[in-house]
């Protein structure tokens, strides 16, 4: 977990202090102007709502999306005109009315991408999975138009539920369209009323949304603490259900892979040794871990130790590492044949696009060997390296660097939210493309930048990417801890071998 500074924490609390007043007071006068000018007039609308209907965006959200976001959306949603490689053509906009609208011009400026998920860098044209995308593309169209259960299950999509279970090394998977659906639609599907959620405290939203939708009871233990989830696990087991004190009908512990904003592993060994010991199945969510660790590429069980067996559900996105969109669950084959006849998502939503299954097809093939080449473990080697170079020379430059090694998702804290733009603007000036996240993504104090490697990025880009960030660290003041004096050499030492 992260430790603010006091000092840090005290400037960025007055920062968002004087965001709100100013908010607020800008507020009352709007709010005066307006009775002002529609005094009398019955029929004007107040607000923006038409007489009698009351306004649709009210409340604290709004008024943080209005006062706050707007300044800075610039930083966010930024148009692209190019594949998602190490490098991208950025859509150039502009503003006349202080960010409310953006305008969009015809000009691009080519930036170095360390936003995307490209992991394994299959986002971009592939000698081996281009080809056979377009050739599915002409065989089966762009859609299905049809769910998986009426006239929308392809030969190609039973061809990729079982290379997805040999992959994870499970019995079986289902797959769905959108990997965000694929939390919040299964776990409902898993567990219900008079069941147990546990979660970790930094699990990403769709996980927070399938849990509250499933009507389970909800408690949530520190991030990554297998000692605070044994407490819990045994305090809920000796209680039981609220009021009733029964028994929990099941209990399932949800972590995460790689934890998308920190950049984190989870500490799975000692989080599947408690969820045994317990009797409680574990959900494992490997959004940004399939594909991008592990020797082979499959995922956090194969980099820590962990036999697939012991993860009762696993979960993963075919939307990063494999370039393409998406999700699976692969699990028993009792626990996927259940989903298939119970997911709402899965019976009623319109199946995987085939061109997109056929991606993941040949990703797949290519990160197993099954192209005929060594490719895919070049990939994973290069990914795994570009990680660590590049979390080592952020480090060494003072930046304050979140995460694991290995992890190709690196964020570095920024804290206060006035830097969080000023940052974002500046690199994309010197071309380099980064992404600020803020709250509510974060807690409000815990403003960052989250950095997202590829195996595509070749030393030169990196170390293009270093000076840069570099240097607009030095100009907003955002290096946090003292800097190496290795630091500087290391990267003369890099030119000097290109």
């Amino acid at each position: 977990m992260v430790r603010v500074p006091y000092v840090t924490a005290v400037t960025t609390l007055f920062s968002f202090g004087l965001i709100f007043a100013f908010g607020h007071l800008r507020d009352s006068f709007r709010g005066l102007l307006i009775r002002f000018l529609l005094a009398g007039d019955d029929d004007s609308p107040a607000g923006g709502n038409p007489k009698g209907y009351a306004p649709i965006c009210v409340g604290k959200e709004d008024f943080y999306i209005r006062r706050f976001f707007r300044r800075i959306q610039d930083c966010f949603g930024r148009p692209i005109a190019s594949k998602p490689d190490a490098w991208f053509d950025v859509v150039e906009r502009y503003s006349t009315d202080s960010n409310k609208t953006l305008h969009r011009t015809t000009r691009t400026s080519k930036c170095l991408n360390l936003a995307s998920f490209n992991y394994l860098g299959f986002a971009a044209a592939d000698e081996y999975c281009t080809p056979r995308v377009i050739q599915s593309l002409k065989k089966y169209s762009a859609s299905t138009c049809s769910s998986r259960v009426d006239g929308g299950n392809t030969l190609l999509h039973i061809e990729l539920e079982e290379m997805v279970a040999r992959f994870v090394r499970k019995p079986s998977a289902i797959l769905l369209a959108m990997g965000y659906a694929t939390n919040s639609a299964i776990i409902p599907a898993l567990i219900g009323k008079g069941g147990l959620i546990i979660s970790d405290s930094l699990n990403h939203n769709s996980i927070v949304s399938g849990a509250r939708a499933s009507g389970a009871t909800i408690r949530v233990f520190q991030h990554n603490n297998a000692a605070h989830l044994e407490t819990l696990l045994r305090e809920q087991i000796a209680s039981g259900q609220p009021r009733t004190h029964r028994a929990w009908k099941k209990i399932l512990v949800i972590v995460e892979g790689i934890y998308s904003m920190e950049g984190e592993l989870c500490k799975l060994p000692e989080i599947i040794s408690v969820c045994k010991k317990y009797k409680a199945y574990t959900y494992m969510d490997e959004a940004h871990s399939i594909g991008a660790v592990g020797k082979t590429g499959r995922g956090v069980c194969e980099l820590l130790g962990v036999d697939p067996a012991d993860v009762d559900i696993m979960m993963g996105t075919l939307s990063k590492s494999f370039g393409s969109s998406g999700g699976y669950i692969a699990a028993s084959k009792e626990i996927i044949q259940h989903l298939k006849l119970t997911c709402p998502s899965h019976i009623y939503g319109t199946s995987m696009s085939p061109p997109a299954v056929q991606q993941v097809i040949s990703a797949m093939k290519v990160v197993l060997g099954e192209d005929g080449t060594d490719r895919g473990i070049k990939k994973i080697a290069q990914i795994r390296d570009n990680s660590n170079f590049f979390r080592s020379e952020l480090q060494r430059m003072g930046f304050e660097v979140l995460g694991d090694n290995d992890s190709p998702v690196m964020p570095f804290m920024v804290y206060n939210p006035a830097k969080m733009p000023a940052f974002s603007r500046e690199c994309l000036r010197q071309n380099v493309a980064v992404v600020p996240v803020g709250f509510p993504a974060t807690p409000l104090l815990l403003g960052r930048i989250r950095i997202c490697i590829s195996a595509s990025h070749t030393r030169e880009d990196l170390i293009k990417g270093l000076e840069v960030i570099s240097k607009v660290g030095d100009l907003v003041g955002i290096k946090y801890f003292p800097v190496e004096q290795e630091e500087t050499t290391s990267i003369e030492k890099q030119k000097k071998l290109r």
